[in-house]
């Protein structure tokens, strides 16, 4: 991008950056090392207060629905859900949280099956770019504690959803959204909440970053 700037503060131009924690990890290193003192680090995910700001999202569901059974969201590194989780939980003991993966980047899944954090050894391969990184450990022990289970999915199952909530809810999500909404569209969801029967229940439509000129269900 663009060096610009608003007061003291800098955007600083820099490259791609390979969507690992460890690449990531780096690259704000190299940033902040050129900026010198002054440079804050804000983390994406990975944080107690991060968290802590994203639980809103669980306050303004149970504030709208207070009976809510069940909050499903999108899950990578995993700071938005386990936020949710903890903030859910609190206001609504019974609630179950699930997380939803692309089976291509399940570390969370493989994770919460052997009961011990299982990070991707190389970058997964999903449509869903935003959930190719794996679960931090800040971040982990809420989810393992929080958690009712997780559900993945395949990459048909992920762009034939966002087609169809583009075309019938009128709503511009991106992929990994559409991840939480094929989790629950999935034979896999009542097998994780137990039942489906009257749920009441809430998806977390996380991001709507779409390219326009490559659709997924346009290139796939």
């Amino acid at each position: 991008m663009n060096r610009g700037h608003c007061g003291d503060n800098y955007f600083v131009p820099c490259r791609e950056v390979v969507p690992i924690s460890e690449a990531r990890v780096r690259t704000c290193e190299e940033v902040m090392e050129r900026l010198g003192p002054s440079a804050v680090l804000v983390p994406s995910s990975n944080h107690p207060d991060i968290m802590a700001g994203q639980g809103t999202i669980a306050t303004e569901f149970l504030a709208q629905v207070p009976d809510l059974d069940v909050i499903v969201g999108s899950v990578s590194v995993g700071g938005m859900l386990a936020g949710i989780s903890v903030a859910a939980k609190s206001i609504r003991p019974v609630i179950k949280v699930v997380a939803a993966e692309p089976k291509n980047a399940d570390d969370i899944a493989r994770s919460f099956a052997a009961g011990r954090r299982i990070v991707n050894e190389s970058p997964p391969t999903t449509v869903a770019d935003a959930l190719r990184m794996s679960v931090g450990d800040i971040v982990w022990p809420v989810l393992l504690t929080n958690l009712t289970g997780v559900v993945t999915v395949s990459e048909h199952e992920i762009i034939s959803t966002n087609k169809l909530v583009w075309e019938r809810l009128k709503l511009v999500i991106e992929p990994s959204a559409a991840v939480a909404v094929a989790a629950v569209l999935s034979p896999q969801f009542g097998e994780v909440v137990g039942s489906l029967g009257q749920l009441k229940v809430g998806v977390v439509l996380c991001g709507g970053n779409m390219n326009l000129d490559h659709l997924p269900w346009m290139t796939s």
